[in-house]
């Protein structure tokens, strides 16, 4: 069969992609792109909003009418929690989430395509992730056992289930022998990795830094409640990247309440402090909710304050609104729309203004960046090479020749002010 494999949503479903375009490979089956003649869809929903739900059903809608000849799959969250629903939209099946593993098991028994392969290949022919490749998504786990008010995703995705150490070196073993430089280890709750297994995220750190020879190694989104005292010593390995993204979600212990949140301000001050002493250079990004129920004016200046105190690198801002199914949406004094883009408006300009002031901060320094791609041609004839600092600032650079998927020093010289990322000098130019 020839396989379009298609996500909307976090990280956690990017490395399920991956997952499954390795696994219909290794069934004898083709990756191609979307524009390609296809003969199987799978897309890997997103719910975590009605606008992710909105999203969702809309690309299904033209997937289906460009390529009305395709078996169409749905999986993911939105098919989880609305699968009748989607299945009157064309699907032919629809995969939830407990069952996402076995998803090409799955296709292959209840589809039956006449054209599926009798034998499969050899895993390692034709991966879906080539030298041109250099970062991959690892899934170590999924589920929650915590209920955000906010979040529907806990229900989505059900109980925590974490991935044996072994098969997860295994996957990143593969995948550096393959050339991969750098994983990304993700999870719904990353913290919560080993809950089920009597183990902990540090201790698959340590393993995976033993036991592996990547190159590169960072970390989802993080709880900041699940870090313990001795998390920061990881960072000794230079393997591990400076760069965590801990969500707040609001800078006002009356919101975060609401929010049934484990971790107040003063001990995400405190966390922060005891993070940037630890781990030089360190990138700390968040998550933002804006105009939660009940948000009065005191509470969002309170808020807006202590977002500025802790001079993330970078912010991720989410305006509230109802989800189904939540706690959240039982709550009074719902915040008007109005209010709601002002404040907005409002953090956007003080989280650019963070970012900018946060990556001059680094100009004149070198820094060992992965080459991921390359992009326009610039007016000296030289072709734009992309690529991240260890602590996730992107970095544009100029070369005469292809460097993709090497680590190389860039000396940062300016920060582009249209683009919004640093602009360096390979230190071998």
């Amino acid at each position: 069969m020839r396989v379009a494999l298609k996500t909307l949503g976090c990280r956690v479903n990017e490395a399920e992609l991956e997952r499954w375009s390795r696994d219909f490979r290794a069934a004898g089956h083709s990756i191609v792109g979307p524009s390609a003649e296809v003969d199987l869809i799978v897309l890997n929903s997103c719910a975590v909003t009605h606008e992710a739900v909105r999203k969702s059903r809309t690309l299904l809608r033209r997937m289906h009418r460009e390529n009305p000849r395709a078996k169409l799959v749905l999986s993911g969250c939105y098919a989880t929690l609305s699968g009748a629903e989607a299945a009157s939209l064309g699907v032919d099946l629809v995969v939830r989430n407990e069952d996402k593993d076995r998803l090409v098991e799955i296709v292959q028994q209840e589809l039956n395509p006449e054209d599926m392969p009798a034998l499969a290949t050899d895993p390692e022919a034709g991966s879906p992730l080539p030298s041109s490749r250099q970062r991959a998504f690892v899934k170590v786990q999924d589920g929650c056992r915590y209920r955000c008010t906010f979040c529907i995703v806990t229900v989505a995705r059900g109980n925590e289930r974490s991935r044996p150490v072994e098969e997860i070196i295994g996957e990143i073993n593969s995948l550096a022998e393959r050339g991969t430089r750098e994983v990304v280890l993700t999870g719904v709750h990353l913290g919560g990795y080993g809950s089920d297994l009597g183990s902990t995220l540090d201790r698959l750190i340590r393993a995976i830094l033993a036991e592996t020879n990547i190159h590169r190694l960072r970390l989802g989104s993080l709880e900041p409640w699940d870090l313990p005292d001795s998390f920061f010593e990881l960072f000794q390995d230079e393997r591990m990247m400076p760069h965590l993204h801990l969500p707040l979600q609001s800078g006002s212990d009356e919101i975060l309440k609401r929010m049934a949140r484990r971790c107040k301000t003063a001990e995400f001050a405190r966390l922060v402090a005891d993070a940037r002493a630890a781990v030089s250079d360190l990138n700390i990004t968040t998550d933002i909710i804006v105009g939660f129920p009940g948000e009065n004016d005191e509470e969002w200046s309170r808020s807006l304050a202590f977002i500025e105190e802790m001079a993330f690198g970078h912010i991720h801002i989410f305006t509230y609104s109802p989800r189904a199914g939540t706690k959240a949406v039982t709550l009074p004094s719902p915040v008007p729309p109005a209010v709601k883009k002002t404040r907005s408006a409002a953090l956007h300009l003080l989280a650019e203004s963070g970012k900018e002031e946060f990556q001059r901060s680094f100009l004149g320094r070198c820094f060992p960046i992965l080459v991921e791609g390359g992009g326009r041609d610039r007016n000296d004839g030289e072709r734009v090479s992309l690529g991240y600092t260890p602590n996730y600032m992107r970095v544009e650079a100029g070369s005469p020749t292809n460097r993709i998927n090497q680590i190389l020093a860039v000396r940062l010289t300016r920060f582009d002010d249209s683009r919004g990322c640093l602009v360096g000098q390979f230190a071998d130019a």
